[in-house]
């Protein structure tokens, strides 16, 4: 599936971000709009939490008052026409209850939730209080949800796998945590495991999609995971709706935009990919 093929007539699809901030720009937010932007959907962004943060670690979270992230959601979703909704970091219970209870208002479309919970350098950025509240009220609301293989370990209450093959039945429950009565996506990250090859599960109920690349040799991997949630979101609309043409197109440019990495030089811990490494010259 080439990155061109979801591009058709379609207007310009408006997309937003819920997340948090991460001011170095690799993760969250501002990472999101830059993919966004890069692939060609107007980008608008909902912050659900703010950090003190850089590519060496996080030394700071605040949470901002649900009321106000309540407002941010009623206002956005009352004047723009949403196309699809990328999740991010969220927390604490309070915002995620909040996130999901505003979905389920504004019926939200093409929703992808990335349960973000562990930053690159090991910081954690979920409240782990909150997670039984992300299964139980934001998953229902999800149209494709986009673990790694720590964060499905958390979901599940099972140590992170060590196999491709073991991915297999991670995969199935987790898809057991989104609703069976109808489409619904689990995109099962596979790049904590070793090896110079990478596979990802991409699972729907019925097919079992194996999807392979090779690992890139970086240490330039920061936000990856925002990143590709936030590019099936903004190609969603423009693949009207199939998921595995979004996830496949998605997985091309987070490859294109690793491979570039390097040409950027961001902080001295993990780096940046590229988001614009189609668009912008050397």
């Amino acid at each position: 599936m080439s990155l061109t093929s979801c591009f058709g007539t379609l207007r310009v699809p408006n997309v937003v971000t819920i997340a948090g901030i991460d001011p170095s720009g690799g993760a969250g937010v501002l990472a999101d709009l830059k993919t966004f932007s890069a692939l060609g959907a107007y980008g608008c962004g909902v912050v659900a939490a703010l950090t003190a943060q850089n590519t060496q670690g996080v030394t700071g979270v605040h949470v901002p008052p649900t009321d106000f992230l309540r407002l941010q959601i009623d206002t956005i979703f009352f004047d723009v026409d949403i196309a699809a909704v990328k999740i991010g970091m969220l927390g604490s219970a309070a915002v995620v209850s909040t996130v999901a209870d505003r979905l389920a208002h504004w019926k939200a479309r093409n929703v992808v939730l990335d349960p973000v919970m562990v930053a690159k350098s090991g910081d954690e950025l979920l409240d782990r209080e909150a997670v039984a509240m992300l299964r139980e009220a934001l998953f229902p609301r999800a149209f494709v949800v986009t673990p790694n293989l720590p964060e499905a370990g958390v979901l599940l209450g099972a140590r992170a796998v060590e196999t491709t093959r073991e991915m297999y039945r991670v995969a199935e429950r987790l898809r057991e945590l989104l609703p069976t009565d109808s489409e619904r996506w689990v995109l099962l990250k596979g790049g904590h495991l070793p090896g110079s090859e990478l596979v990802d599960l991409l699972f729907d109920g019925d097919r079992m999609i194996e999807l392979p690349a090779r690992r890139i040799d970086t240490k330039n991997t920061h936000g990856t995971g925002c990143t590709l949630s936030s590019a099936i979101a903004a190609l969603l609309p423009r693949c009207d709706g199939h998921a595995e043409a979004a996830v496949r197109a998605a997985r091309d440019y987070l490859q294109g935009a690793i491979a570039a990495a390097d040409r950027l030089a961001v902080g001295l811990g993990h780096g940046p990919v590229h988001h614009f490494h189609a668009l912008w010259r050397e």
